[in-house]
């Protein structure tokens, strides 16, 4: 729908009075310590079950003792050895339905739909921990989920934003948290899709909602790296936020996205700006078309304006009254959770109030795990406000003891005291005492306890028993988001380690490359001059480069020792293309952004290159000195039987224009074509290390399928990319009337079939016992190139 002119100032307004409202309602409770009683009650009943006198650790209690959450696997494998893995999975799937479903949990239904979703998890993480290896967040984890549901072309198209999205947050930024809250988002957008279909929804139309589901759960999620993030960091001016923010309101109030004045930012911001408002204009107009009544709009503005509201806050001013350090808290805790499911859904009366009382039961308890990060920054919050001023104001609320009134109104007043509920919110309240005590330190932990509850003795001495006494109340969602922060570390760090690599090890290849003059009789050699030409344009160089990481750092081969394998490789690709881009085979005007050599010399010529490029290729591996010479007279071997099954492929190629193929004949000349190509690469110096038959067999079987995968993906790039990203023409397989994957499977099919090849390659490398990150990182960069 087009967005109307939302009436911005009356829905805030009343939004905002709905939030006065349960602020005094708090306030009350909290100055008149009405909410002690209750609390104590609630932790003397729930103490019978989880706190338990100290008791001297025997020797084999400490043969038993828990793992650190943090290692997943083993933890996991300790809660199913102790017995504690159903209660840990029940009250972490409750929570999420408390927290993330606005549910309540007495009712019977959602007892069912967390039962069930408990086993599934249950059977799903034994799986996990029985072979060892941790399964989320990864991608071929992602991409066998999807295959299930049968939605592997929108989480394609997910995977490739979300790549993107990482590139071009700007490094300032914190990148690994704005990437964990864009995927939790879109969890979250669909999680609440999941919740409302069952068993009975016919297949086409669960595919539907989760696509529309994942696609909208993206463009909210965006909001967050790219208007949140973005408007608290210092990267961009006084000015500029305020012209910034005054656009995000002006879209929120209009419907239509303003265009981005080049003029009113600096060079170096506008820049990474360009990409911002391209890609939110797309997100907002994406999600403009999907609404059916203006909620969601309405939510959003209470969410931007109050999160407006906090961040004009400075933390020297030292007026702020209570109410309006809370009162925006409320709302942009609040309405953050309803957009989520309004961004795909209708709300109802029940689940929105639920959602508003609960929200700042969550912001009061990330903003004091926090408190010391945000202090720092300068960012208000009530903690940080609470620290730096209550001693002259002494009618500042301390957010401590509101955080439990909270608790206590939540149990209470809007879940009716249910048994469940209270056990689980107490839960979760004394596993983030016992997070922050870890983070942070005994000593500093009670300092910070101490001076908040210095006025409530009761209060301190029912959290010192709880969180020194109590059974473990680990969560599951904070394992996921450890393991999710973990990953996406390790992730972004082998990524720019491959990047780096990739530029340093071509650089070097690079250097060494150029064929000399071989001081023949000839003045004028124009084959060397021919071979030379193609050898310098700006070719990746991914042969050479794997075969470099597989020579140096998975076998440890000395890197001058596989320089003449490095070039001899590169000559044989260069001569492959050379051949392939002739008239009489693919007839291609243009080749690595250049003129092809036929085209710049003659057709006789380029024939002349290619055919010496091999030879001095071959030449070339006779100058691996320092490897046993047996080695060497295997490699040799290999290489004259590989280039021999590539001009088989070719062959096979040239045979199928103007052909229809089958599938299976497709595969095989793509093995022969592509896979060949780097099977060599990896194998070439696997011989030289005397690799293992295991090891040969593993490289060969990622080998081919890498090299589909890579296939398939150039087949894509000829249908959807751009001729001047590519450096060369686009459309020459329709032209050619080639059979490809996009021809055969069409584009979606070819998208499946490229990311199961992507699995299989993952599989394979399971079976080296060497580090196979760069690998992993290389088949990432086939998978999500644009070029």
């Amino acid at each position: 729908m087009k967005n109307d002119v939302i009436n911005a100032d009356h829905y805030y307004q009343q939004a905002e009075d709905e939030a006065r409202q349960y602020f005094q309602l708090l306030y009350k409770q909290v100055m008149n310590k009405t909410y002690i009683e209750t609390l104590v009650n609630d932790f003397h009943w729930w103490g019978k079950n989880h706190i338990h006198p100290s008791k001297l650790l025997t020797y084999f209690s400490l043969k038993k003792r828990k793992p650190n959450s943090k290692d997943d696997i083993r933890f996991i494998k300790w809660l199913d050895y102790t017995n504690k893995l159903d209660d840990y999975l029940d009250r972490s799937i409750s929570y999420i339905y408390l927290r993330d479903l606005g549910k309540t949990l007495d009712d019977p239904n959602t007892a069912c739909k967390i039962d069930q979703i408990v086993e599934q998890l249950k059977e799903q993480l034994l799986l996990s921990t029985k072979n060892n290896e941790n399964q989320f967040f990864s991608f071929d984890w992602i991409i066998r989920k999807a295959k299930e549901e049968q939605i592997e072309v929108v989480v394609d198209w997910l995977l490739n934003k979300l790549n993107n999205v990482a590139s071009n947050i700007p490094e300032k930024l914190d990148v690994i948290n704005a990437e964990r809250k864009l995927i939790k988002i879109i969890a979250g957008v669909l999680m609440h899709t999941m919740e409302d279909m069952d068993d009975q929804v016919p297949t086409i139309e669960r595919i539907t909602k989760l696509e529309k589901a994942i696609r909208l759960g993206y463009c909210y999620g965006l909001t967050y790296p790219f208007i949140d993030d973005l408007l608290d960091s210092n990267l961009l001016s006084v000015d500029e936020k305020a012209q910034y923010a005054q656009l995000i309101r002006i879209s929120l109030l209009t419907g239509v996205v303003p265009p981005l004045n080049e003029k009113s930012w600096s060079q170096e911001t506008y820049e990474y700006m360009k990409f911002i408002h391209q890609e939110l204009k797309e997100a907002f107009e994406f999600i403009q078309s999907h609404q059916k009544s203006n909620k969601f709009f309405q939510q959003a503005y209470v969410f931007f304006q109050s999160q407006e509201v906090d961040r004009r806050k400075s933390l020297d001013t030292s007026n702020y009254s209570n109410e309006e350090l809370y009162v925006p808290i409320i709302l942009k805790s609040s309405s953050s959770r309803l957009i989520a499911r309004s961004v795909t859904q209708e709300t109802d009366a029940a689940f929105e109030q639920r959602t508003f009382l609960y929200g700042i039961y969550n912001q009061l308890a990330d903003d004091f795990a926090d408190m010391f990060e945000d202090l720092e920054i300068g960012a208000v919050t009530p903690y940080t406000y609470y620290l730096k001023h209550h001693e002259e104001r002494k009618d500042l609320i301390n957010p401590f003891e509101m955080y439990w009134a909270v608790i206590t109104n939540l149990i209470h007043h809007v879940y009716h005291s249910d048994a469940k509920t209270k056990d689980i919110i107490l839960k979760r309240a004394i596993n983030g005492l016992k997070r922050f005590k870890e983070k942070h330190g005994y000593t500093k932990y009670r300092q910070v306890l101490e001076q908040f509850t210095a006025n409530v003795p009761k209060l301190k001495e029912l959290l010192d028993s709880a969180v020194e006494k109590a059974d473990d109340v680990a969560f599951f969602d904070k394992l996921l988001r450890d393991q999710m922060i973990d990953s996406l570390k390790r992730e972004r760090k082998e990524r720019d380690y491959f990047k780096e690599t990739i530029k340093d090890v071509k650089e070097q290849i690079n250097q060494h490359l150029r064929i000399a003059d071989d001081q023949s009789l000839l003045k004028e050699d124009l084959i060397i001059d021919a071979a030379n030409y193609s050898l310098i344009g700006e070719g990746k160089r991914l042969r050479p480069i794997i075969s470099w990481f597989v020579g140096v750092e998975m076998f440890g081969l000395k890197e001058t020792s596989l320089i003449p394998l490095l070039n001899s490789l590169e000559y044989m690709h260069t001569a492959s293309l050379i051949f392939d881009d002739l008239p009489s085979q693919d007839d291609a005007p243009t080749r690595r952004g250049r003129p092809t050599v036929h085209e710049v010399y003659n057709v006789a010529i380029a024939e002349l290159t290619g055919l010496f490029l091999t030879q001095k290729a071959m030449e070339q591996q006779t100058l691996l000195h320092d490897f046993q010479t047996r080695n060497v007279l295997e490699l040799v071997r290999y290489s004259a039987q590989v280039t021999a099954d590539m001009c088989k492929g070719q062959g096979l190629d040239l045979l199928s224009k103007g052909r229809q193929l089958t599938l299976e004949e497709l595969h095989t000349m793509s093995f022969y074509k592509t896979s060949l190509g780097f099977e060599a690469s990896l194998l070439m110096p696997a011989i030289l290390a005397n690799a293992s038959e295991v090891e040969m067999n593993s490289l060969k079987k990622f080998a081919r399928h890498a090299g589909i995968a890579f296939q398939i993906k150039d087949d894509l790039l000829d249908c959807l990319g751009d001729a001047i990203t590519l450096g060369k023409p686009v459309g020459k397989d329709v032209e050619n009337k080639t059979s490809t994957f996009v021809t055969i499977l069409g584009i979606d099919g070819a998208k499946k079939a490229m990311w199961e090849q992507y699995c299989s390659a993952l599989d394979a490398l399971k079976e080296i016992p060497h580090n196979t990150n760069f690998l992993k990182q290389f088949l990432n960069y086939l998978v999500f190139r644009n070029s």
